[in-house]
């Protein structure tokens, strides 16, 4: 028999490829951190010795989910800013909290609490455009979650660089330094097309194709933003971005709220990729994203949270859900959005977008085994008929009960397995929100 290192016994396997294959009596094998098999338990319980041999009859077994868009250190501002719309909720509240806030340690432990947040919820990678992105590295690996570390670029000073180049610099010498860590990605974060001048988008541009990195930028998230660079710049902010070369396979643009059908079909024909943040959009006032007609035309696009400052959530069951009925209802059409398709979204199709989909986002064996368990066997998930409904319009993230990234647990009955770290880092919390209640 073969030696692994974990065999996973569940009711149901999702694995998301093939799409609406929903496995049952099967087993998954883990070895060195990846998926070795997928296949009947008989079989597999045959064919292995397992170091660890874990049994969940009333769960379901699915990759771990992606989150395609974060502020992951702004999760200390959760809360303090609430009920505003996106420029006053920056100018009056944001960005003022930053100036006097902002540190490598707020960083670090905003991150870090981020992190449990998104792991108990079955989140295996998480996208993050922020300040002091060593920081969220770093947090990042204490907890064992797979980041794409953005490299922030915006034209005005923070307290971490004083220029668009000292951030792109600051960021690039970063990559250089964890280029070989297998948990760490990396992605050129130009903040938005209101922050962000035209020479520093030019060297974004020259990166992205000198080091085939992807682009993370916010893009038509309001219909100010559009008014404003039709004031600024003569053009909308899709056209000033085609216009410096950035429209192409590598641009993750995040919420794109208010395209046209002609932008749509342009994103699509040029193999863009979107992040769609509903309840970001909707608490913010923003809009709907016309996620129906970008399925139509063909744009992949994952799921996002944004940040707690602005969601307050940083729960992806909850965008699958709510992703999945807006594009019904803003449309009239039940079937605009299936729950295989949102399930795609919050997992492959978030993949996807990084370029991270020959690692994670499905269960295929070669792949690193980020999964996550959910349980289905209490009272509110009575009765199934269907899994992929369930996971997507009953299940939340409070029924995930396990998760694993690389093959290393990280979620152990529904507990963060480092108890240690926990407290560590609600003991640093405690000092936090005293000092953001006095500003």
């Amino acid at each position: 028999m073969q030696a692994i290192d974990t065999l996973i016994i569940p009711r149901w396997i999702v694995p998301i490829e093939p799409a609406h294959t929903v496995l049952s009596d099967h087993a998954l094998a883990i070895d060195q951190g990846r998926i070795v098999a997928l296949e009947p338990t008989a079989q597999a319980l045959s064919r292995f010795a397992p170091r660890e041999t874990i049994r969940r009859p009333q769960h379901v077994l699915l990759p771990g989910l992606v989150n395609l868009h974060t502020h992951a250190g702004m999760t200390l501002l959760r809360g303090v800013g609430d009920d505003l719309p996106l420029m006053q909720w920056l100018q009056t509240r944001i960005w003022p909290l930053e100036g006097k806030l902002l540190s490598d340690a707020f960083v670090t432990d905003g991150t870090a609490l981020a992190c449990m947040e998104m792991l108990q919820g079955g989140v295996t990678t998480f996208n993050d455009m922020y300040f002091y992105p060593e920081a969220a590295v770093h947090a990042a690996q204490q907890a064992g979650m797979r980041i794409a570390a953005s490299i922030i670029v915006i034209d005005f000073p923070s307290a971490y660089a004083p220029d668009a180049d000292s951030y792109l610099n600051q960021g690039l010498a970063l990559r250089d330094t964890l280029n070989d860590e297998p948990l760490v990605s990396f992605c050129l974060a130009p903040h938005a097309p209101y922050s962000v001048s035209d020479a520093a988008f030019a060297r974004v541009q020259t990166l992205s194709e000198q080091l085939n990195l992807p682009v993370h930028v916010h893009l038509h998230e309001t219909q100010t933003e559009i008014e404003d660079s039709l004031r600024h710049y003569g053009c909308r902010p899709l056209a000033r971005l085609e216009r410096l070369g950035l429209l192409g396979p590598q641009l993750i643009g995040v919420h794109a709220v208010h395209l046209t059908p002609l932008e749509i079909e342009q994103l699509a024909q040029l193999g863009c990729h979107l992040a769609h943040c509903p309840s970001s959009n909707l608490k913010l006032g923003s809009g709907i994203a016309a996620t129906a007609a970008w399925r139509e035309a063909g744009i992949n696009f994952g799921l996002g949270t944004d940040s707690s400052a602005s969601n307050n959530r940083l729960d992806l069951w909850s965008e699958m859900r709510l992703s999945a009925l807006l594009a019904k209802g803003s449309t009239g059409n039940a079937t605009a959005a299936s729950a295989m398709q949102t399930l795609q979204a919050a997992t492959l199709d978030g993949a996807r977008a990084l370029g991270l989909e020959q690692q994670i986002g499905s269960l295929v064996p070669g792949k690193a085994a980020d999964l996550c368990l959910v349980n289905l066997g209490e009272p509110s998930s009575q009765p199934i008929y269907d899994v992929l409904s369930h996971l997507v319009y009953v299940a939340g993230r409070e029924q995930v009960s396990d998760v694993w990234v690389a093959g290393q647990q990280r979620i152990v009955a529904a507990q963060y397995h480092d108890p240690a770290h926990k407290a560590a880092l609600m003991a640093r919390l405690a000092a936090w929100q005293p000092q953001l209640k006095s500003l």
